[in-house]
């Protein structure tokens, strides 16, 4: 029986067959990923082949996952080599940011677009909670809007709460399997709830100490959008605090960045890493203004994630 996994509880997965059945697998126990190690084996998003049950009573059991198309991956939360795979098999990826309450860098959203540029996964940025920014938070939605359009990402501003911004968003995602990524708090569940009220999924309020959220959501899950396209899907995430990379070589970062790789043609020197070398595009355009410095202050953190002892969780 084939399938695509449409939850993932870290111990067991609901696998959606081709016949329309919901059936509840375990994964076998030797079910690894060729070059990948992963803290889960298996995505939301994958397509994979199960055995049935003996009999009744007992769990199926995943016994392997076809190749993927794409996926977004990141950094293991124990600072290891590990990754821990979000989703599989995406037509697309959410970045719910806000500019308050909490408040996401853009060291964490330029982590994640590179992340998603590595795996060729179209991203939307959705900045939420417009109904709570004061003058101020605005301004700085609007310098974020005019940095990542320029770049050519596409940006959208929406209220959960009020409604404003939803018809917009459900074009941007009609007949697509899109991602939803994000820290604690800043409305993936709320929106959700929004786009498909009968999801009814608990939402969490912000400390008000901190400014963060708590995690309301334990497990990924893939729900279908009602009223758009068949095929329309969100697969639902845990809130992610930090946003560690893999897989990117010292020179292959800058192709993830794809303003500082259209400008590395200008470099002197082709094996340039745009730190320190002379005659280095990038460092010129820095200087000019034509390169954002947070971007670039990314783009040099990003490199430093090559030591994994130096990545932390508040990126």
């Amino acid at each position: 029986m084939e399938g695509i996994v449409i939850k993932n509880t870290g111990s067991h997965y609901l696998v959606r067959c081709t016949d329309g059945a919901e059936v509840y697998c375990l994964a076998k126990g030797n079910l690894r990923l060729k070059g990948i190690r992963s803290t889960n084996p298996v995505a939301v998003g994958d397509r994979v082949e199960i055995d049935p049950a003996a009999q009744e009573g007992q769990p199926a059991y995943i016994r392997r996952i076809h190749p993927r198309r794409n996926y977004i991956i990141r950094r293991a939360s124990n600072l290891s080599k590990e990754s821990h795979i979000l989703g599989a098999n995406l037509d697309a990826a959410m970045l719910v940011c806000t500019i308050n309450h909490p408040v996401t860098t853009t060291v964490f959203i330029d982590r994640f677009l590179a992340t998603a540029e590595a795996y060729r996964v179209p991203v939307i940025l959705v900045f939420n909670k417009t109904d709570r920014y004061a003058e101020e938070e605005r301004n700085r939605m609007h310098e974020l809007f005019l940095l990542y359009s320029s770049i050519g990402y596409t940006c959208c501003a929406v209220s959960a709460t009020t409604g404003d911004g939803l018809p917009e968003l459900k074009t941007l995602l009609d007949g697509k399997v899109t991602l939803l990524g994000g820290h604690s708090g800043v409305g993936k569940s709320t929106l959700i709830n929004a786009l498909i009220p009968e999801a009814g999924l608990k939402t969490g309020a912000i400390s008000q100490v901190h400014h963060t959220g708590m995690h309301t959501t334990t497990f990924s899950q893939m729900l279908d959008v009602p009223d758009l396209s068949p095929g329309t899907a969100l697969i639902d995430t845990p809130g992610i605090k930090g946003f560690g990379t893999l897989e990117m070589g010292e020179y292959e970062v800058s192709h993830y960045f794809p303003e500082i790789f259209t400008a590395s043609e200008g470099c002197r020197f082709g094996n340039c890493t745009h730190t320190h070398e002379p005659g280095c595009a990038i460092l010129e355009a820095l200087q000019r203004g034509a390169i954002a410095e947070s971007r670039y202050i990314s783009y040099l953190s990003i490199l430093e994630d090559e030591n994994a002892e130096r990545y932390r969780p508040e990126y």
